[in-house]
């Protein structure tokens, strides 16, 4: 559950089961200053991953501000390249790597295998845009490792994607709001319904996916 920036749409994301909340740092409507960040994760408890999002920021301003917020992951959410991946987790973060589905799909083979030990997160082409793309798109060659997707996921159309393209989570924020950076409470708590419905169209034959 990303880009929360209010108490209650934290309390009432951890309350519904989301397994991590996501605060965001790069240039964005959603955008949180470290000091707020802070504040809110003292709400959130120890078995909920919390994500600083960046996007093509110098790594060394990553770092300081994942690390004043308090965050336990650091998702980049740009170009950035491997080597910041590994800096950030020598630092003691865990990380996530966001593509645009049409930046994934460029890569090669021999590009897919540098990242495919890392956690990935296949987006629309506009992150945080509310955008879906069509899920035809990727449905023959998903990430083999672990990988959330988003882009334009709603409470209504979460289910029926998790079990088309079986992903190892899901990451929503545009699809959760009233407008524009404003979180609705009642969407996030059927967002996390719909994703976790058991025999639903939302459940997959094995572990159930962390919900982001």
């Amino acid at each position: 559950m990303c880009g929360l920036s209010t108490p209650e749409s934290v309390d009432q994301a951890v309350a519904h089961g989301a397994d991590a909340v996501g605060f965001v740092f790069a240039e964005s409507v959603r955008k949180v200053t470290s000091e707020l960040a802070s504040e809110l994760i003292t709400r959130v408890p120890s078995t909920v991953e919390t994500v600083g999002v960046f996007r093509e920021q110098p790594i060394d301003e990553v770092i300081a501000t994942a690390r004043a917020a308090g965050v336990s992951t650091i998702q980049f959410h740009g170009r950035e390249p491997v080597t910041d991946l590994r800096r950030a987790q020598d630092e003691g973060f865990r990380t996530l790597r966001a593509f645009g589905v049409d930046e994934y799909l460029a890569l090669s083979e021999v590009d897919r295998a540098v990242w495919a030990g890392e956690r990935l997160l296949v987006d629309a082409v506009e992150p945080g845009g509310g955008t879906t793309f069509d899920p035809q798109l990727i449905e023959q060659g998903t990430p083999t490792g672990w990988w959330l997707l988003a882009g334009g996921l709603t409470p209504e159309n979460v289910g029926d994607l998790i079990a088309r393209l079986r992903p190892s989570g899901v990451d929503v924020s545009s699809g959760v709001e009233l407008q524009r950076g404003v979180k609705s409470l009642e969407r996030i708590a059927a967002f996390l319904a719909a994703a976790r419905a058991p025999g639903g169209p939302g459940r997959v034959d094995r572990a159930q996916p962390p919900i982001t």
